[in-house]
């Protein structure tokens, strides 16, 4: 597949089949993301896999609440990675305050790209969550109270088969030539 179909290709699955995920692809999402850019080399990222489905189901259940729903789909997915990050090294972090960037939350968008994208290579929807109970995934996982959760990421078959038309605004509305 060359790369504008992959791009195309790629939406984010709220319909999921109870298909179980092969070891060989999330293996290859997972090799994918490892193989991230991040500033100075810092990989501040540490990835948690789960897929044993008693605890999938008790922290898909911490994606939403009595006022906020959108994220019940989560039940679907046979898999839900955890995206931590990581503290980066000094020069990173040096940079960071100097230039008043984050970013360690900029190498793990980059690298949940990686992750979806190499998902949608390998016939997998994806999903990125960004509304969660930090604290309550946290306590679930064994996560140390010092890290921080990124984002979470859904995974498994879609079960639509025509990828929705992509919304997006005019090229001509998001770039400018040497000026504003």
């Amino acid at each position: 597949m060359d790369f504008p179909d992959l791009i195309r290709k790629r939406f984010s699955t709220r319909k999921y089949l109870p298909n179980p995920i092969e070891p060989e692809k999330l293996s290859l999402c997972l090799e994918a993301t490892r193989l991230a850019p991040s500033a100075s080399n810092s990989q501040p990222w540490h990835f948690i896999v789960v897929d044993q489905p008693d605890l999938k189901e008790k922290v898909a259940l911490q994606t939403y609440n009595r006022l906020i729903s959108f994220n019940k789909f989560t039940h679907q997915a046979p898999v839900i990675v955890v995206f931590l990050i990581e503290k980066p090294k000094l020069i990173t972090q040096i940079g960071g305050r100097i230039k008043k960037k984050d970013y360690p939350l900029i190498d793990l968008g980059i690298a949940a790209e990686h992750f979806c994208l190499q998902a949608a290579e390998s016939g997998l929807g994806t999903c990125m969550l960004g509304w969660y109970n930090e604290k309550n995934i946290k306590k679930l996982l064994g996560i140390p109270k010092s890290k921080d959760i990124g984002l979470l990421i859904t995974l498994g078959y879609p079960a639509v088969e025509n990828v929705p038309a992509k919304k997006r605004k005019p090229l001509k509305q998001l770039v400018s030539y040497n000026r504003f």
